[in-house]
Formats: C-alpha cells, structure tokens, sequence
C-alpha cells in the first residue's frame, strides 16, 4: 500500500470487505476487497487504472448483518504497483466518498473506531 503522506480528514483501519466498484457511463462492474477504510473513503488494489478524478459508483459490504451502503466516489490517487507474480500491474487506488448518506457514514465510522479500539487494546 502506498505509504505517502497522511492527510486524511478521517482515521482509516485495515479492513477488508467485499466492494463492487462501477466505472460511471460505463456498464463494468469490479468486485474486490477494501485495502483499508475510513469515514472519508476507501483503498483498494485493482488490476486496472480507473483514472485519477474518475467517478465511480460504490457499494460496500461492511458485513452480512447491515445492507450494503452505495454512493458516489472519486479516484483520489493511483500509485502503480509490481505484481507479485510478474504479470500484469497492479494500481493500488484511493476512492473518496462522495454523496454518501450521513447514517452511511456514521456506519462506516462506527466500525473503524471498533477496529482502531481492537487494536489498541492487544
């Protein structure tokens, strides 16, 4: 994971969900996991470059029990990356929520402050 500088408005948490991420004026859909995730957005390690100020639409999957939360979002960054088994390039990408639902983001933020008090904690 791209490990720049931390300006981030939000504390993220390593948590992995199954995310389906929809290209905007396209009919592709991706489905990955989350690298790490925060109030503010999402990471995820993709086999393709969306392109950065790219639109998406996002439906997460925070777990079984709750609907999955869907918004808008837009490619903060892209940092390229080697693939492990020296094929195709990987894009490690950051996605900010945009037009999410203020109890969606609650929701989001409930589960990273569990995950941070988790770790603090061991």
């Amino acid at each position: 994971m791209w490990d720049g500088i931390n300006r981030r408005k939000f504390p993220r948490a390593n948590y992995k969900c199954l995310i389906s991420i929809k290209k905007r004026l396209t009919a592709k859909t991706i489905s990955t996991h989350t690298e790490n995730i925060g109030a503010g957005g999402i990471c995820v390690l993709l086999k393709e470059d969306l392109g950065l100020f790219q639109g998406v639409d996002v439906e997460l999957f925070l777990d079984d029990s709750r609907p999955p939360i869907k918004c808008g979002g837009t490619v903060v960054w892209v940092v390229k990356k080697a693939s492990p088994k020296k094929g195709a390039p990987l894009y490690d990408t950051g996605i900010e929520f945009i037009d999410i639902r203020p109890e969606d983001r609650e929701k989001v933020t409930e589960v990273v402050e569990d995950i941070l008090v988790t770790q603090k904690n061991k």
